[in-house]
């Protein structure tokens, strides 16, 4: 089996999110969350046969990157199938690549089964939308889902900053500009700050990675634009807390008034096996920024955000722990994957019953 025809069948079967190519051994693939071997190719892999592979999906540019620093990220496409967002590095005088899978479609609220909230961020004049979450939680997808809905139904500049780009946007109501670090611009930070120059309404930051780029994305929402970005946090609390301690002390007290001023609402997520193993379902903590939410940051009592996602029912506000709840009371995910994901096992256990 030739690589472009494992890769066609790989990202045409149902529920595989990744693949591993490395060498002695045949590739791996992820589905439903969980690493095996692929079983229609039981071929092991050589150390010639990964080195070709990464030189033959890259450009000479890339792979020169490749050899100076020994990993690279980028995004790779076959005529007709699906794209694919790649890392490839060096490992023990070999190379391994992971291939994440990026369908052609992209998604949309409604077909994600997305909370109504959602689209009503989607609607924001201005403001700081973070999602958050582990890896391979579906950030990404989340956010392309908003974009999208922004696209279909508003008349704005979109820009977005990827490390790669992974689901193409064309052109619909909106105006979409899609720039990739590392060959449309050196840096996020550096991206972020030429895109203020760029008249755009909404900004898509792929990552906020330093103090620069979070520093730079408060003064985009501070100054009338819609920020969407990702941060690898897992709650709320959380999150805010790593935004703030990104700043040196004499900084914090500011950074959190300006960061009550501006922040929408904060979405961690995860993605849990369903009960059957036909796939995975997505639970979600929201955190919206109320009046309650902005005092909180504003004062520095990050540790009582949870109880205001507890009572913040009202305004669509759940937390992590009721999300997964809901998910087990509706038979999608099994007792066991609640408590292995839950934040507070006491409290899960009492409204398991």
């Amino acid at each position: 089996m030739e690589f472009e025809e494992l890769l066609k069948i790989v990202s045409q079967e149902d529920q595989i999110s990744d693949l591993h190519l490395t060498v002695f051994s045949p590739p791996y693939i992820r589905k439903n969350g969980k690493l095996r071997p692929y079983d229609k190719y039981n071929k092991e892999l050589s150390v010639e046969d990964t080195e070709n592979l990464a030189k033959e999906m890259m450009s000479d540019k890339q792979y020169k990157e490749f050899k100076e620093k020994g990993e690279i990220d980028f995004s790779y496409r076959i005529p007709g199938t699906s794209r694919f967002r790649v890392n490839a590095y060096h490992q023990r005088g070999s190379v391994g690549i992971a291939l994440r899978i990026i369908p052609n479609e992209v998604p949309t609220i409604d077909s994600m089964n997305l909370p109504d909230v959602f689209k009503r961020l989607a609607y924001q004049r201005m403001g700081l939308v973070l999602s958050t979450g582990p890896t391979g939680s579906g950030k990404s997808t989340t956010q392309a889902a908003i974009i999208n809905e922004i696209n279909h139904n508003r008349q704005l500049h979109i820009m977005t900053l990827e490390d790669p780009i992974e689901y193409l946007h064309k052109h619909n109501k909106s105006l979409v500009h899609q720039r990739e670090i590392g060959s449309d611009t050196n840096n996020f930070k550096r991206g972020l700050r030429a895109c203020l120059r760029q008249d755009p309404d909404v900004i898509l930051v792929g990552e906020m990675r330093d103090l620069e780029t979070i520093q730079i994305a408060l003064e985009a929402a501070e100054t009338g634009h819609l920020v969407l970005a990702t941060l690898h946090t897992n709650s709320a609390p959380a999150t805010i807390d790593r935004i703030i301690d990104v700043f040196p002390a004499a900084q914090q007290d500011q950074i959190k008034i300006q960061l009550a001023s501006v922040i929408s609402a904060v979405i961690a997520q995860q993605l849990i096996p369903t009960r059957d193993q036909s796939g995975r379902a997505a639970a979600f903590e929201i955190m919206m920024a109320t009046s309650a939410i902005r005092n909180i940051i504003r004062e520095g009592k990050t540790n009582q955000i949870y109880s205001a996602i507890q009572t913040g029912g009202r305004y669509n506000m759940t937390t992590m722990d009721n999300s997964l709840l809901k998910l087990y009371k509706r038979g999608k995910i099994s007792r066991e994957s609640v408590l292995h994901h839950c934040n507070d096992i006491k409290y899960v256990n009492e409204n398991l019953r």
